[in-house]
């Protein structure tokens, strides 16, 4: 194992959500799929999805599509010391980060994705990367016990891990959680859950509709 082929959002409303990733964020479906679950969650459900863009115009232009759609705002998007960026919460749950590096404008603005990241909020940043290490991922940063980032191939979700309360800060909700974490990881040869109990699977073909 060496990267994340796809990660599965699970759902009530699987049509609705597939709507809502389509239509305002322009998620391509074989990276984020989507699978129908009643299985109980309350509070943080433990992770969060960036959507890395090139200029800040880009960040507003999507965070303006995804209210629209029914998301709620929970950091307006705003320039900060690393770029600018804001947070929201789709109707599903999930929670998205929407951020640029970039500190202006340089070109029309799109709402085009250049990276998907997923950020794991856990309790032992150390341990958990020694967990992902041994598991075949390559660290490409890594910040003490604080932050680490893998090394991901084009056309992969890349995959960080953040100390469970300081991403709960960064996205703006409270730590607290129960229950599912509603989210699956595709890109191992056999199942498996991490130190935290986020679940990995094998990839599985794109299902066809329609």
């Amino acid at each position: 194992m060496n990267s994340i082929d796809s990660v599965t959002l699970e759902v009530a409303d699987p049509e609705a959500a597939a709507h809502f990733c389509s239509a305002a964020l322009g998620l391509d479906p074989s990276r984020v799929r989507l699978r129908a679950s009643e299985a109980p969650t309350t509070g943080f459900r433990g992770f969060t999805l960036s959507l890395v863009v090139s200029q800040p115009g880009n960040v507003d232009a999507l965070v303006g599509a995804a209210l629209d759609a029914g998301a709620t705002a929970l950091k307006p998007a705003a320039k900060s010391l690393w770029g600018y960026g804001g947070v929201v919460q789709a109707p599903d749950g999930t929670i998205w980060q929407i951020a640029t590096s970039a500190k202006k404008d340089t070109g029309p603005v799109t709402r085009d994705v250049d990276e998907l990241v997923l950020l794991l909020g856990v309790e032992d940043v150390r341990a958990s990367k020694r967990f992902y290490v041994e598991q075949g991922l390559t660290v490409g940063k890594s910040f003490g016990g604080k932050y680490v980032e893998f090394a991901t191939g084009p056309g992969t979700v890349k995959l960080s891990l953040y100390k469970r309360r300081g991403l709960a800060k960064v996205a703006g909700v409270p730590a607290e959680g129960t229950g599912s974490h509603r989210l699956v990881l595709s890109g191992a040869d056999r199942p498996f859950s991490d130190p935290d109990g986020f679940v990995w699977e094998p990839t599985a073909p794109v299902a066809v509709t329609g």
